[in-house]
Order: C-alpha cells, then structure tokens, then sequence
C-alpha cells in the first residue's frame, strides 16, 4: 500500500485482517479524550499540517507505532486545573489500554503520556446585589 501508513494484520482462514494505525490512533484519541480531567489533544507538527490543509483528523496528537502484535501509544494533552496530573495520566495509560484491547485484540506495551499543558476554565465575575 502506497499511502505511508503502517498496519497491523493477521491471516486468518477467511483472508487477511489489516488495521490501519490511523483506527488506532482514533480509539486512543476517544478514549483519552473521554477520561475526567482531560481538557483537550494537542496536535504534534504533523497533525498541525493536516489541519491547515483543511483535513479533519480524529487522531491529533497520538502516535502509534506497532511491535509484532503489540502496540505503542504516545498521546500529548493538556490537564485540566485541579487534577491530579500523575492521577489523570494514569487513568488516560488505563483508558487506552483496555479500549485498544477491547475493540481490536492488541495489547498496549506502553502508553506514553505527554501533558504539555494546564487548561484552566474560565472563572465567572461575582454578582454583587445591592439593597
């Protein structure tokens, strides 16, 4: 296949199952994505690029590379204020693992997790109430 992407395959009776990194990277994305005290992904350089080109990517800021029939997980993102960094990356490592194991039978080898950024929520002005 000619379009630079890697892939996971296995034979099987029927014929060949392939999965794209790309499948990957999107249930690593969601389930991250979904994890309390998780604001957003970041986008790497590449993901940067697509965006200007106007291509919607669902995977921004992972990478996934494969190891014989395991695979590892980098995602960058930024905490929400008043978390636990060290709990939330533990909980985004846990989140992936049993997402990619669950939807395509990998096992994760390690889930690198990037918090390259604090986002804090924007804090409403007080109401004062005159007499």
């Amino acid at each position: 296949m000619a379009d630079n992407r890697e892939y996971w395959s296995v034979a099987g009776d029927q014929g060949t199952v392939k999965i794209s990194e790309d499948v990957v990277a999107s249930i690593a994305a969601l389930a991250a994505a979904e994890t309390p005290g998780v604001s957003a992904l970041c986008s790497t350089k590449v993901g940067n690029v697509a965006e200007m080109l106007g291509k919607k990517n669902l995977s921004k800021g992972i990478k996934v590379e494969f190891h014989g029939d395991q695979v590892e997980v980098a995602v960058w993102l930024l905490a929400e204020y008043e978390h636990n960094i060290c709990d939330v990356a533990r909980e985004v490592q846990s989140a992936i693992g049993a997402a990619i194991q669950s939807m395509t039978g990998l096992h994760t080898s390690a889930v690198n997790v990037h918090v390259t950024g604090i986002s804090f929520e924007a804090t409403k002005p007080a109401v004062v109430q005159q007499a």
